[in-house]
């Protein structure tokens, strides 16, 4: 092997190790060698000896001497010469560290594909305008938005905007979309547009094809090949990717010269990364805009609290259609009681019958050959039932888990339908009520299913579809049929929409132990909603929910601001985000004990607990509750202030506590989506 010299111009690299470790999440300082000068610029990944083993490493920055007494050794070699850390995500990433109190590499690795060299031979020289031809952009949809045309102009001059947008009951929002990412990337501006799934990355990328070329567009989600992935995160590195759409991780993307990012269902639990530190790609996004000086729009048929804050502060702005456009544009909504909207819940079968109104609406969809959406709360069969005479839930004689029927795909057609643990699978033959001693029993909430059937005996000689779980439809032809659709599983309607919609079992979403269960209701509700005709030519939606509730009013007006406005008044006064500065803190009472001594915590912050973990949630890793006692929760809250004045504190006791070597497992959830 060659001996290595020294660079003749700053032989120094400072390198920040993945080692995923909190105390050495920091840089450290090599010598790199004058035949790799060239390629170790700041950006590029390294191999690094490290603590007598070779890891995985960035360079930070060069600089012409160290500042470290010892005697540094040299830079392994050059993983590859592309920058793909750029200065710009050197400093979100870092920045989000302090905010969500973790650790540089463990957001790297979400935001940077693992390299795949095949990747690196491709072209990536050829101009973003060579790559296909647009087509004319139509901007006239944002007319029907108070001061729409106001914000696409300051948008397309260079301007800062922000907004909330409010997309109107019914409106083609991926066209409006695609036609303003096409002016934007025609201007020379990058766009970024970060979705939930890939239901909507697919329906983008189909409206994005009708103005600009197919390569033109690069989608980047978690699902595609490694080489695929890590090619469109080269393409726009290099500059020639100007629009990139994709799920959670592609918020990270160093598109060039951003002018445009976007987020699209921003109260969606996909978008909130599932490793640590659970960065929620709304904090990538906002955070990019105030570093790059970009425009933003945070796009959604109802609004979250997290959202009416940003505007509310003045940091963005309403995009909201005009109470004309709404009333034009919405289907007909009627509140008919939570128990209003009966389907046979007796399991011993019988006649099923089925709500007037709702019978009605449904029918009548029908008969004019359009389809009728019912959103099913839930997957399956009966997921839960309870004692058919003191409506007591019923429980597995084991192991106390709840008893529910399996779905048709789990048992043969011969096979008779038995309650069974959604627990431990036990079938509870001769199961009797702990409370009363009765037999019977009955559905508390019906599945997907067992609606499906149901439904299908109140409508003979109608198709039924049924999507939800792995079997999603993603469209259906309009011609009557009944669609039974759990929440986000709603196919399209190819050419035309629903003629009707029946929203089923309200009451179980909105009594689910979670702060954010209303506001993640009247989303799934807005979503169903917005697929249906409007009003004026028949669309009716009948929802099983007390039309007494502020959200169902809500709803039924089509108010989704006044929704946010009330949902963040409610959170100001029992002082949840995003009122407040929040952290979860999980592992076992000697971790937290230590953590709570070594944390030094801004001014006026509030310590609550610790209480035991929420059911069924649970620490990472292996633990031993035998040994180390039953996992615990800390719970820190502070007043609104600088967003990372928490993390900070957090991020500097984990640092400390890692130096220690202190193993029990801990995790630091900063503002959690979820909070029980």
């Amino acid at each position: 092997m060659p001996k290595k010299t020294p660079a003749a111009r700053k032989p120094v690299a400072r390198v920040l190790p993945l080692l995923g470790v909190a105390h050495l999440d920091r840089g450290f300082d090599y010598l790199v060698d004058e035949a790799e000068s060239d390629s170790a610029q700041a950006g590029v990944k390294v191999r690094i000896r490290f603590n007598g083993r070779l890891v995985d490493a960035i360079i930070v920055e060069r600089k012409h001497e160290s500042d470290f007494g010892g005697q540094l050794r040299f830079i392994e070699r050059v993983i590859s010469p592309f920058q793909v850390y750029p200065p710009q995500l050197s400093r979100l990433v870092e920045a989000l560290a302090d905010r969500y109190g973790g650790i540089c590499s463990d957001i790297i690795r979400s935001a940077i594909p693992p390299r795949h060299a095949k990747a690196e031979e491709a072209d990536l020289d050829t101009p973003w305008e060579e790559l296909g031809a647009a087509s004319e952009t139509d901007l006239s949809g944002w007319s029907a938005y108070q001061h729409g045309e106001t914000f696409v102009d300051s948008i397309l001059g260079g301007k800062l905007a922000r907004a909330a947008w409010q997309i109107a009951p019914g409106d083609e929002w991926e066209d409006a979309l695609a036609a303003l990412a096409a002016k934007v990337a025609l201007g020379g501006g990058g766009v970024l547009i970060v979705v939930p799934d890939q239901k909507v990355v697919d329906a983008l990328e189909n409206a994005l094809r009708g103005v600009v070329g197919p390569k033109q567009i690069t989608v980047l989600t978690n699902s595609m090949g490694p080489q695929a992935r890590y090619r469109r995160y080269l393409s726009a590195l290099v500059g020639q990717a100007r629009i990139v759409i994709g799920t959670r991780s592609a918020a990270f993307t160093p598109v060039d010269n951003l002018q445009l990012a976007v987020i699209f269902d921003d109260g969606n639990d996909n978008l909130v990364d599932n490793i640590k530190p659970y960065v929620h790609a709304r904090e990538v996004l906002t955070t990019r805009s105030a570093f790059e000086n970009c425009s933003f729009i945070a796009a959604n048929h109802s609004r979250t609290a997290e959202t009416q804050l940003l505007v509310d502060s003045g940091w963005a702005h309403d995009l909201i259609p005009s109470a004309s456009t709404i009333e034009a544009r919405r289907p007909d909504i009627l509140a008919i009681g939570a128990y209003g909207l009966s389907i046979s819940r007796e399991l011993e079968g019988g006649t099923t019958s089925v709500q007037a109104p709702a019978f009605q609406a449904a029918q009548q969809a029908l008969d004019r050959g359009e389809p009728v959406l019912v959103q099913a709360p839930r997957k399956g069969y009966a997921p839960i039932l309870a004692c058919g005479k003191c409506h007591s839930p019923a429980r597995c004689r084991h192991c106390n888990g709840p008893l529910g029927l399996p779905p048709s795909s789990e048992r043969s057609s011969e096979e008779a339908v038995m309650p069974t643990c959604r627990w431990c699978g036990r079938i509870a033959t001769n199961h009797r009520c702990t409370e009363c001693g009765s037999p019977r029993l009955r559905a508390i909430v019906l599945g997907s299913e067992r609606t499906a059937e149901e439904l299908g005996r109140a409508f003979p000689n109608t198709s039924v579809v049924v999507s939800g779980g792995n079997k999603v439809v993603g469209s259906i032809e309009n011609a009557p049929a009944l669609v039974i659709a759990t929440p986000g599983a709603e196919p399209r309607v190819n050419g035309g929409a629903y003629g009707a919609a029946l929203l089923l079992d309200a009451g179980t979403l909105l009594n689910r132990q979670d702060l954010r269960a209303t506001e993640d209701c009247l989303a799934k509700w807005a979503q169903a909603a917005t697929m249906v005709r409007p009003h004026f030519k028949g669309g009716r939606v009948i929802i099983a929910a007390d039309p007494e509730l502020p959200v169902v009013r809500h709803f039924m007006s089509w108010d989704m601001v006044a929704a946010a406005v009330e949902e963040l008044r409610a959170r100001r006064e029992v002082r949840f985000p995003p009122a407040v500065h929040f952290a979860a803190i999980d592992g076992a009472d000697a971790a937290l004990d230590s953590f709570e001594q070594l944390v030094d915590l801004p001014e006026h912050a509030e310590v609550l607990g610790p209480v035991p973990l929420p059911p069924g949630d649970s620490l990472p890793g292996e633990y031993d509750a035998d040994r180390f006692g039953p996992p615990q929760r800390l719970v820190v809250r502070a007043p609104l202030g600088p967003r990372s004045q928490l993390g900070r504190a957090l991020r500097k006791a984990n640092a400390a506590r890692s130096a220690r070597k202190d193993e029990l497992p801990l995790r630091i959830t900063v503002d959690p989506i979820h909070v029980g």
